[in-house]
């Protein structure tokens, strides 16, 4: 029976972490104000008839704080980068020289880092959501294995395992969360 209650746990801390690791990815593709070539992550280019992420159709980086450059691997991507960069509605604006595609990152006004902080807040809730998702189906999955002969003390204490998971992770979403809104609200 141990067995199937450390699997269980198992499982339940694997789908806590995967929260807190797509909550980091979500929260990196939030602006703060700094220029960063993961603003970028999301962007699709049509090469070749298929759409394929920016990053493998090109050099991504930012020589500057508030510059965003955009090397294409072949000149003739330049008009279809520039397209999806302004499909995508980050609120860039795209401009080239004929060679590489520079992006200024404007400053953010006040009511834009109310509004990101609002972002990162529900992306938070979210994460959160799921992590709560995970401890129901942990405490489900043991309330199974108790009806199958797990004993009734090793069924509490597996479930406070789950909400010390519980809890563990939820102050990881909240450290990131509060990271995040100082980020952005530092100008």
């Amino acid at each position: 029976m141990q067995e199937e209650v450390d699997l269980v746990l198992d499982v339940c801390k694997e789908k806590m972490g995967a929260a807190v690791e797509h909550l980091d990815k979500e929260l990196a593709h939030i602006r703060a104000g700094k220029a960063s070539p993961a603003m970028l992550d999301g962007v699709l280019v049509e090469y070749y008839g298929s759409q394929t992420p920016l990053n493998q159709v090109s050099n991504v980086s930012t020589p500057d704080a508030r510059t965003i450059a955009v090397q294409p691997w072949e000149k003739s991507l330049i008009p279809e980068i520039e397209k999806a960069i302004i499909n995508a509605n980050l609120g860039l604006n795209p401009d080239n020289n004929g060679e590489i595609i520079r992006i200024n990152v404007p400053v953010l006004t006040e009511e834009r880092r109310k509004s990101l902080v609002k972002q990162v807040h529900n992306e938070g809730e979210q994460a959160k959501i799921s992590i709560r998702g995970a401890r129901k189906e942990a405490n489900d999955e043991l309330k199974k294995l108790q009806k199958d002969g797990l004993s009734e003390d090793m069924e509490k204490d597996a479930e406070d395992q789950v909400q010390k998971l519980t809890d563990d992770f939820g102050k990881k979403v909240d450290t990131l969360v509060d990271a995040k809104e100082k980020d952005i609200l530092t100008i």
